[in-house]
C-alpha cells in the first residue's frame, strides 16, 4: 500500500471520531513537480511542512516520504456516507523528486477511476494516450527507484473512501517505456465498497 493509502486511512480514522483532521490543502499542481528535477527545499517551499515523513526501501535504494493529509467530516465528499479526505504523498531519492500521488474522496477533486477498464491495458500493445482515454487523469507518477526501470515512467491511479471506520482501497501503476508503450500493470485493492 502507498504511503498516502497509509495515511489517509488513519486520518479518516481521526476525522471519524473528531470531525477534522489535518492541515488543508490544494491538489499539488503535476507541472509543478517535476519527476527528476524538484528537489525536497522546492516543496517545501511550496506546500510547507509535511504532516509525516519518512522512508520506503524501492529496488534496493532508500527513498524519503513526505505526507500531507487533510479529512472532514462537514466536507463534500464524491460518495454519500464517506468521509471527505484528501492526502498527498511525494518520493525523493537523493533529495530529488521520483514520484508523487495524489488521493482524494472529496466532490471536486476526487481520484477515483472505473477498476473494470484495467483488462483492457495489454502490456506490449497500449500506449500511454490509450490509458488516459480508458482511466482519465492519473493521480500521480513515478520513475525509478520506485519503479524498476531506470528510463521508464509509471502514472498511478488511486482511491481510498472510509465509510466509518472501514476503507475501501484501490491502487493501480501502469509502467511505460521510454517509447510510451506499457512494460507492466500492478492492481491491488483491499475492503469493500458499499455504495
Amino acid at each position: 500500500m502507498s504511503t498516502a493509502l497509509r495515511f489517509l486511512i488513519v486520518i479518516s480514522t481521526i476525522t471519524s471520531l473528531y470531525g477534522c483532521a489535518g492541515r488543508d490543502f490544494v491538489r499539488p499542481d503535476a507541472q509543478g513537480l517535476k519527476n527528476r528535477e524538484t528537489t525536497y527545499a522546492q516543496v517545501l517551499a511550496s506546500m510547507g511542512q509535511p504532516r509525516q515523513e519518512g522512508s520506503v526501501i524501492k529496488n534496493e535504494k532508500t527513498v524519503k516520504t513526505a505526507s500531507y493529509a487533510y479529512a472532514s467530516l462537514g466536507g463534500k465528499p464524491l460518495h454519500e456516507g464517506v468521509t471527505a479526505a484528501r492526502a498527498a504523498s511525494l518520493y525523493f531519492y537523493n533529495d530529488t523528486l521520483v514520484g508523487h500521488e495524489f488521493i482524494s474522496s472529496w466532490a471536486d477533486d476526487h481520484t477515483d477511476f472505473d477498476e473494470t477498464k484495467i483488462d483492457r491495458i495489454v502490456k506490449g500493445k497500449t500506449t500511454r494516450s490509450e490509458v488516459l482515454t480508458l482511466l482519465g487523469k492519473p493521480s500521480g507518477y513515478y520513475v525509478y527507484p520506485l519503479i524498476k526501470s531506470p528510463t521508464g515512467e509509471a502514472t498511478v491511479h488511486a482511491y481510498l473512501e472510509v465509510r466509518g471506520f472501514t476503507p475501501f482501497r484501490k491502487l493501480l501503476i501502469v509502467t511505460f517505456d521510454a517509447g510510451g508503450i506499457v512494460t507492466d500493470v500492478e492492481y491491488t485493492s483491499a475492503g469493500s465498497r458499499s455504495h
